[in-house]
């Protein structure tokens, strides 16, 4: 892969990603900001972001195939990477069937939406798909620079490094809180209910080897705890270099609680 991210990285929904937070994930030393959310797909938070700042690469993670469509997002690529050469990594995913009602056909979807990508010269080596089953995984592995797993645990990244082989990028994202105590596992608990409504990932937790107690009812102790690291800056970098032990190249580390740009900085203390 042409653009080097780094080992870590910082993910936050679009809506939170300001100019001032690139700036600070630069100085902290992260390799990476990922723009979450499904953001537009003529991608002007994308640009103004790296215009923020100096060497930082920016990913979205991800570019929703349903809500923006390819002709459009591979012009904002060109334009992007024509202003930052070979800073923008463009991240791209099927979604939820919960969430888009045209929602059908979804690994064909994925294949006719990089075929447009590809006709339209995006280089494949620019372009990360979110992926979670084996066959997704492969697909990633094939035609783009990667995968970007959501919501998994290290056990998912060993088996997605089995599946794509040693030379493609996984790029995981790891839920944190730095912090512990009743507010904390009250948060962590209703980020990880959220997400067990939706079938993709209730699905691919199941695939990763937990049973239907540990998804049901808002997700098990166990579950939550390693969905949503928590605990000093020390015990949660144990969890995230999990992922790299596990065959992952670049972990991107997703802040939850009252200040997340305080958290990130403490975890850049140890990282």
């Amino acid at each position: 892969m042409s653009i080097e991210i780094g080992d870590y990285g910082i993910w936050q929904r679009s809506s939170d990603t300001t100019p001032e937070v690139a700036r600070e994930a630069e100085k902290l030393g992260y390799g990476a900001l990922w723009v979450g959310g499904s953001p537009d797909g003529r991608l002007g938070e994308v640009e103004r972001l790296l215009d923020a700042t100096e060497s930082l690469p920016v990913a979205t993670g991800i570019v929703n195939m349903w809500r923006s469509d390819a002709s459009t997002v591979a012009a904002s690529y060109h334009r992007i990477n024509e202003r930052h050469p070979g800073r923008f990594l463009l991240g791209v995913g099927i979604g939820h069937p919960e969430a888009t009602a045209e929602y059908r056909r979804p690994y064909d979807t994925i294949v006719d939406y990089l075929d447009a990508l590809d006709a339209a010269d995006v280089p494949r080596d620019h372009v990360i798909l979110a992926a979670l089953g084996p066959r997704v995984l492969e697909l990633s592995a094939q035609r783009t620079a990667g995968a970007h797993p959501y919501l998994t645990t290290p056990r998912h990244t060993r088996m997605a490094r089995q599946v794509m082989g040693p030379g493609p990028l996984i790029a995981s994202e790891q839920t944190v809180i730095v912090g512990s105590g009743d507010d904390a596992a009250e948060t962590a608990r209703r980020f990880v209910s959220r997400y067990l409504g939706l079938v993709n990932y209730r699905t691919n937790l199941l695939r990763e080897g937990w049973d239907e107690d540990d998804v049901a009812n808002g997700g098990s102790d166990r579950l939550v705890d390693e969905l949503v690291l928590r605990g000093t800056a020390e015990d949660i970098v144990t969890g995230i270099r999990a992922h790299l032990d596990a065959g992952a190249d670049h972990v991107t580390i997703q802040s939850l609680g009252g200040d997340p740009l305080a958290s990130l900085r403490a975890l850049a203390g140890v990282l």
